[in-house]
This record gives C-alpha cells, sequence and structure tokens, in this order.
C-alpha cells in the first residue's frame, strides 16, 4: 500500500503526537508498506504564536497541491488539524479523494484555557474540519464518546504504543547522575509546559521528595519564577529522557485533557508508576476495560494522594501494563482504519 501522511506535526518537533507518528511510519515500513510524509520542513514556516519549537506551513496550498496531484498513493491520512491538513482537506474535495483523519489534540479546551474561546465554538470548528473524514482515529473509549456526543461521525477507535527496548526495564530506581544529589522520593513530569498540560496542580501539591520537570513552553518562565525548589530539566533527547523515567520513584501525569497520554507507557515501560486524575487518557493507559482492573499506577481526584499511593506499586507491574501496548498493533489498527482515496 502506499500511503500519503500530510502532518502539521514532525521533526524536529518534540511531543507526543510526533512521536506517534514517527513510530507509527516505522512500523508501516516494517510490515512493507510505502509511506510519504509531507510535513512542514517542505515549506516556508513561521513559528506557532506561544508554542516556540512548533513552526507551521504559511500558505502552503498550492505546493501541497502539486504534490499530492504529482504523487501516487492508495491512501491518504490528514494527521492534524493545522495549516496543512486544512489545505488537504480542500483539495481531497476538489479532487473527490476520500481521507482520514485523526484527533490528537483537545484543541478546544487548550483554546478556552489559551484565550476564551468557547467550547461550542472550538468543536464546532473541529466538527467542520473532521465532517467529511471517512474515518477519524481516536485513541481512548472516552474521547470517542465525548467526540461522538459533540456530533462528529465516522469515529474509528486506534490505540498508540511504546517503544519497550528503548524505555528499558529497571526492577529498582536507577542513579542518574544529574539527580543523584536530591532528596529521594523523586516525582517526574515530562511534558510541554503548557496550559493544557495542568502542570500547575503538580507544581503546587505537597510532597516529600524533589520534584522534577523535563521539558519546555510558554510558562515556562513564569512557573519558574513563582515555584522555588523545583528541579527544571528542560528538553532531553529520548535516550536521556528514559534514564530520567528510570530514575524516578513515581511518574505523575496532572493533564485532564490528554486524548491519550504516551509519557505515562514510557515511565511504566521503564518500571515507573503513575498517578494521574481519574480522565480519558490515563484511563486508557491504566485501566484494563475489561476486567476493569487499574494496573501500573493511581487514578484519583487528589493528585498529592495518589502520588504517594503510588510509590507502593511494584515496578514490575507497571512494565507489565506498558507491555500491552504496542506499536506493532497500533500500525496494524491505523492500517485497517484506512480507506481507498479513489473509488473504482
Amino acid at each position: 500500500m502506499k500511503l500519503v501522511l500530510v502532518t502539521d506535526a514532525w521533526q524536529p518537533q518534540v511531543n507526543g503526537v510526533v512521536t506517534t507518528l514517527v513510530e507509527l511510519v516505522k512500523e508501516l515500513e516494517l510490515a512493507g508498506h510505502s509511506v510519504e510524509v509531507i510535513h512542514p520542513g517542505l515549506f516556508k514556516t513561521k513559528p506557532c504564536p506561544g508554542y516556540a519549537g512548533i513552526d507551521l506551513a504559511v500558505n502552503p496550498k498550492a505546493k501541497l497541491q502539486q504534490m499530492l496531484e504529482s504523487l501516487e498513493f492508495d491512501a491518504i491520512h490528514l494527521a492534524t488539524e493545522g495549516p496543512l491538513g486544512w489545505a488537504a482537506r480542500g483539495i481531497c474535495a476538489k479532487h473527490l479523494w476520500r481521507y482520514t483523519t485523526a484527533y490528537h489534540t483537545r484543541f478546544p479546551e487548550i483554546l478556552k484555557a489559551a484565550v476564551k474561546l468557547p467550547l461550542w465554538i472550538g468543536y464546532a470548528i473541529f466538527r467542520h474540519f473532521h465532517k467529511h473524514s471517512s474515518g477519524v482515529m481516536v485513541p481512548t473509549h472516552g474521547v470517542l464518546n465525548l467526540l461522538s456526543q459533540r456530533g462528529f461521525k465516522n469515529l474509528k477507535p486506534w490505540t498508540h504504543g511504546v517503544d519497550v527496548n528503548l524505555f528499558s526495564y529497571s526492577h529498582e530506581p536507577m542513579e542518574y547522575l544529574p539527580l543523584a544529589h536530591l532528596k529521594r522520593p523523586l516525582a517526574v513530569f515530562v511534558g510541554r509546559v503548557s496550559y493544557e498540560k495542568n502542570i500547575e496542580t503538580f507544581l503546587k501539591m505537597p510532597f516529600q521528595g524533589s520534584k522534577i520537570v523535563c521539558g519546555v513552553g510558554p510558562l515556562e518562565a513564569d512557573l519558574k519564577r513563582r515555584y522555588e525548589g523545583i528541579n527544571w530539566l528542560g528538553l532531553l533527547p529520548r535516550q536521556e529522557l528514559a534514564k530520567v523515567y528510570s530514575t524516578a520513584d513515581v511518574f505523575v501525569f496532572p493533564s485532564r485533557h490528554e486524548t491519550f497520554g504516551l509519557v505515562m507507557l514510557e515511565a511504566m515501560a521503564c518500571g515507573t508508576p503513575v498517578a494521574a486524575f481519574p480522565v480519558d487518557g490515563p484511563q486508557e493507559v491504566l485501566l484494563n476495560h475489561q476486567t476493569g482492573v487499574i494496573k501500573g499506577g493511581i487514578l484519583s481526584e487528589d493528585l498529592a494522594k495518589a502520588t504517594v499511593s503510588a510509590l507502593e506499586i511494584p515496578r514490575h507491574l507497571a512494565r507489565q501494563r506498558a507491555l500491552e501496548f504496542s506499536w506493532e498493533k497500533a500500525g496494524t489498527l491505523f492500517h485497517d482504519n484506512l480507506v481507498k482515496a479513489r473509488q473504482a
């Protein structure tokens, strides 16, 4: 199969969507498929307002149309709702090409927090983007139900995976030299320092140990000024990030609006248990929907209490739960959700 993947999120950006797409492409190519990735690096770009490190394509439609018309492909997938996604959507409509999309990020909630845009307007915009998609791929049961209630159609479940070789298991917390001087237990947050991550809940909660933040973002300078005693490591290469996960005693995931939360799986693959709120992303990662059993972490509306309780979870249980997610399974499910671009 020849697939064209159009995405506004791609390397060198560092975030969960990019990781998901890079791993997906690897898996599809291993399965013998051909994938042409069309990304912002192929166009003139400008920085996304408020999000340093994320560049968006500027007026990409004409060039994108030339590229798509010159390619041979069986299927088209629009991974994101940015400038490239919107442009590709229009081009597909012009040529009567069918396509699939994905709902990676709860932008309506982000826009409400950042610029006070009412939720109903945000959802109307994104419902319009996905309106003619032949399959909207959604990573959790909870988000699928939410979008269904909001009037989205053609929703398709699609899980994610984790690289269990890169994020290897440690039966006890490792010693990582840059953190060796810190008082244990170590609680770690990994992600963008931005509105949607709800990081301030982590920073201000009581904890008798050390807090570590891995990531950068628009709120970083303000939060560094207001919260003392936090260990800020910035943006780390994935190999170094794996060492931080393995060193941590607990991984804290304060976001309430994630569609999945890949960083939880990465931490758990290293054996580090998770503390999180009982919302869609964490429930998908920690909760077995068939048995109703939570494995590898603690879900609670009291995040501080969940963090302390998670310290008691055996590390091998976190690893076992992470092993239930594979990129091979995710790639197969993604492939099965695709549609032929041109109808016979």
